[in-house]
C-alpha cells in the first residue's frame, strides 16, 4: 500500500496565481505574487509593510534534504510526516520571540495554515550564518585531518570530538554558488572568512561595511537566547545557522532581518543536555539522519563534494526504510512540542486544508 498521502512532496504545483516562475528550494516553494495582488493583500490584512511591498506565499513541503539531495523513503514515502508543520512551528516561535525581544522582525506577515507562510520580499544576503558552541561535524573532520584554522579562526591543539567551545564561534559560509568574487571559489557551501566578508561585502549582499556587525550580533545574541531556554528544557543547542535579508523601512531605507528559517532541526543540531553530561551524544535534530545515511551508504561519496553526480544517483535510487522515515517524523514532532509547548496536529489532507486556507486571499485560479 502506498504511504504518499502521508507526507507532502510537491509544493510548486499549486494554482496560486503568481508572477514568475515557483521558486522551489530543498524543502520550500515560493510563489512571489503580481503587484495588484500584493498591495490589496497587505491593504485588506493590514500588514505593516509599504503598501508596494512584494508578497510571496511560501509552501513548506516534508521533503528530507541531507548532503544537498532530497530522500525518499519506501512504499512511496516521499517525505517525513508532520517534518513541514513542525519546522514552521518551531520558527514561528523563536521568529516571535526575537521579534518581542527587540532584535529583529522576520520576513513572515501571516501563517494562515501549518504549512504556509505569507512573507515579504526581501534581499538576501548570499552567505548562511553559522555559529557553533562544540566542534562536531564538519568543522571536526576538518580538524581531525590537522587543520587548524576554520573560516580565518585558530583553534588550540588537544581538542576532542563533541568537546563544547570556550566560545561562540561564527563560521560563516557561502549561500550557493557565487560567481566572479576574488578568493572565494565557486561553488556552493564554502567556508569563508571575515576579512573576505569585508572584502567582498557588496558582492555578498551586504549595503554597508558595518552591517557585517549587525548581523553577527542578531546571530550571537539569537543563539544565546535560544540556548540559555533550551538548556532550561534538557536540551543544548550545539551549533545553528541564520539567514538575512534586507526589506525597505517606511523611508525606502534598507532594514536587516531574520528571513528562511529559525533554530529547526533543519538547520541545527540539539543534544540531550542528560546524556551529554554522562559522555554521550543523542542527537534531536536532522543530524541523526546523516548519520544514518553515513552508516548505510557509501560515505566517501556522502562527504565528497566532487562527486555529486554520484551522490544525486544514490538518492534518486536509494528508498530509505519506512521505520527510519517515521523515526525522523518523532524526533522532529517531539522537538516542535517541547520547544512551543505545543501539540503538532497531523495533517490529514495537506494539499486540501492550504486550498481553503488560501481561498480568502483570492489568489486560488
Amino acid at each position: 500500500m502506498s504511504l504518499e498521502h502521508l507526507a507532502l512532496a510537491e509544493t510548486d504545483n499549486f494554482p496560486i496565481r503568481h508572477e514568475g516562475k515557483v521558486h522551489n528550494g530543498k524543502v520550500r516553494s515560493v510563489y512571489w505574487l503580481d503587484q495588484y495582488d500584493s498591495n490589496r493583500i497587505i491593504k485588506q490584512r493590514n500588514y505593516p509593510v509599504d503598501t508596494d511591498a512584494p508578497l510571496g506565499v511560501m509552501i513548506i513541503s516534508d521533503r528530507i534534504s541531507a548532503f544537498d539531495c532530497n530522500w525518499q523513503g519506501e512504499d512511496g514515502l516521499r517525505g517525513v510526516p508532520s517534518k513541514g508543520a513542525a519546522l514552521n512551528a518551531i520558527s514561528n516561535y523563536w521568529f516571535e520571540k526575537f521579534d518581542a525581544r527587540g532584535l529583529s522582525t522576520s520576513h513572515i506577515l501571516e501563517n494562515p495554515h501549518p504549512l504556509v507562510w505569507i512573507v515579504q520580499h526581501a534581499e538576501p544576503i548570499m552567505i548562511e550564518a553559522i555559529a557553533r558552541k562544540y566542534i562536531t561535524g564538519s568543522m571536526w573532520r576538518a580538524y581531525s585531518n590537522g587543520e587548524r584554522e576554520f573560516c580565518g579562526i585558530k583553534l588550540p591543539n588537544g581538542l576532542q570530538e563533541n568537546q563544547q567551545l570556550d566560545k561562540l564561534l561564527i563560521t560563516p559560509s557561502t549561500k550557493g554558488i557565487l560567481r566572479g568574487i576574488p578568493g572565494i571559489p565557486e561553488e556552493d557551501d564554502v567556508n569563508i572568512t571575515r576579512k573576505q566578508i569585508l572584502d567582498s561585502y557588496k558582492a555578498l549582499g551586504f549595503k554597508m561595511p558595518e552591517d557585517i556587525g549587525r548581523y553577527e550580533l542578531l546571530l550571537a545574541e539569537g543563539f544565546l537566547m535560544a540556548s540559555t531556554e533550551l538548556i532550561n528544557k534538557g536540551q543544548l543547542l550545539v551549533d545553528t545557522k541564520f539567514e538575512f535579508g534586507y526589506v525597505p523601512d517606511g523611508n525606502g531605507n534598507p532594514v536587516m532581518m531574520f528571513i528562511d528559517e529559525a533554530l529547526t532541526p533543519d538547520s541545527s543540531r540539539y543534544w540531550d543536555g542528560r546524556e551529554y553530561q554522562k559522555g554521550k551524544v543523542i542527537e534531536n535534530s536532522k543530524e541523526g539522519f546523516c548519520q544514518f545515511l553515513l552508516s548505510h551508504y557509501d560515505k566517501d561519496v556522502l562527504l565528497d563534494k566532487k562527486r555529486m553526480p554520484e551522490r544525486k544517483e544514490l538518492a534518486k535510487n536509494t528508498f530509505i526504510p519506512v521505520d527510519e522515515m517515521m523515526k525522523i517524523s518523532a524526533t522532529y514532532t517531539a522537538m516542535a512540542e517541547l520547544i512551543t509547548g505545543k501539540e503538532i496536529k497531523k495533517i490529514e489532507n495537506p494539499r486540501q486544508e492550504i486550498f481553503d486556507a488560501l481561498s480568502s486571499f483570492k489568489i486560488m485560479e
